[in-house]
């Protein structure tokens, strides 16, 4: 069985790169969400295996999603891909419990093996 994945973007080209990425390496794509709270609502709705997530989104922001999506499910997997790269926002992301931290533009190889490395 495929892992789940949550795609967490406000740009749709963005969403759809790495959707293209995860579904040609065996992923299933089960939501995508454009904002933070689209975001939390999805990952209670499916309970991915995993998600994918942009720092700079509408509404509530990534990384108060992340603390929101850690809260409701402390074993959540959440990966940060963001263009937002200072030390500051990494080190928060990381504090708040996001497995792994990426720098755009994402490239496909890496993005794979880092999503297989956190759900082994």
């Amino acid at each position: 069985m495929s892992s789940k994945i949550l795609v967490v973007d406000d740009a749709v080209f963005m969403r759809n790169i790495l959707k293209d990425y995860l579904e040609s390496n065996g992923y299933e794509v089960v939501a995508e969400a454009c904002n933070g709270a689209e975001a939390v609502h999805l990952y209670r709705q499916y309970l991915p295996d995993l998600v994918t997530m942009d720092l700079s989104l509408p509404v509530v922001n990534g990384l108060e999603a992340l603390k929101e999506i850690k809260q409701f499910d402390p074993d959540a997997r959440i990966v940060i891909c963001s263009t937002l790269g200072q030390k500051n926002m990494i080190i928060q992301a990381i504090e708040a419990g996001a497995k792994d931290f990426m720098i755009k533009p994402i490239l496909q190889d890496r993005l794979i093996e880092r999503i297989e490395a956190i759900l082994a």
